[in-house]
């Protein structure tokens, strides 16, 4: 385990030991960049923490200089903490919300591939108004500018050079988070969005047999970064092994998920539901 405000000291950590095995087995930066078939300026930058290095980046390092085992594993144990990072929930309500609105914006510009794996709730990026509200209903303090951001953020949906996969669990679309007429209302949404041409929803059915659980909510960004949510806050992943996984698993709920006109036929009949709750 992890404290999340040791991981900024845990990427210097590691540039420190990489530069003390170089320099103790007498090679110069150069040498060892010939060795790795790397660039001596990324080595040189590795070293000095400019660059955060991935798995293979020390893995490469480590053979070149002919590291000892133990010592091996204990290096690549400390990149992956470096390539990780935790984004507290008390922090963000300390900065406020919107704060955290902004950084999700970023990512969505940055990224043109997007998959987001929802088993519990509907992410924010496709929230009605009245829904972002109720999702933040428990929140303390004036919620209306993280709305505003929050419904900002949707203007991505329509850029054409960016593709949009949202993977709902059937359980996330039926939580009932809103009252009901609410809850209609925004898989309404769902369901007009799902008509966009870069994006798609899924839903995995609850008579689907799918012989693995749900986990957690989490987001790829390309095949670069995964975020991932918890209770405590957001988890950010960049090393490529973690990258990989989330995308396997994607890949994998995927194939027991509707699409299409099935999935939105089984969003229309779940809001005629809770239309039909509403009205009794």
């Amino acid at each position: 385990m992890f404290e999340p405000d040791e991981l900024g000291s845990r990427r210097s950590d590691l540039a420190r030991a990489l530069r003390r095995l170089r320099e103790n087995t007498g090679l110069s930066g150069s040498r060892l960049a010939a060795r790795a078939a790397m660039s001596q300026s990324k080595i040189s930058k590795i070293e000095t923490g400019r660059v955060t290095p991935t798995v293979l980046d020390v893995d490469r390092i480590l053979r070149a200089l002919h590291v000892p085992k133990e010592v091996a594993d204990e290096l690549l144990g400390l990149v992956q903490l470096a390539n990780t990072q935790f984004h507290d929930v008390r922090s963000s309500l300390r900065r406020g919300l919107h704060h955290r609105q902004r950084e999700l914006a970023g990512l969505e510009t940055s990224a043109r591939q997007l998959r987001y794996f929802l088993p519990v709730m509907i992410t924010g990026i496709l929230h009605t108004p009245e829904y972002a509200r109720h999702s933040l209903r428990r929140t303390s303090g004036d919620q209306s500018l993280t709305i505003a951001k929050r419904l900002e953020r949707q203007a991505i949906l329509y850029d054409d050079t960016k593709s949009f996969s949202f993977l709902f669990t059937e359980a996330a679309v039926r939580w009932p988070l809103c009252p009901p007429q609410v809850m209609a209302i925004q898989l309404d949404r769902l369901v007009s969005v799902s008509t966009l041409p870069k994006v798609t929803i899924e839903i995995i059915p609850f008579t689907a047999e799918v012989p693995e659980a749900p986990l957690s909510t989490f987001t790829v960004y390309d095949d670069q970064l995964v975020t991932t949510e918890t209770i405590a806050g957001l988890v950010l992943m960049r090393d490529p092994r973690d990258v990989a996984l989330h995308l396997e698993m994607f890949e994998f709920f995927q194939e027991h998920a509707l699409s299409g006109h099935r999935a939105r036929d089984l969003l229309g009949q779940i809001a005629d539901e809770f239309r039909r709750r509403a009205e009794s």
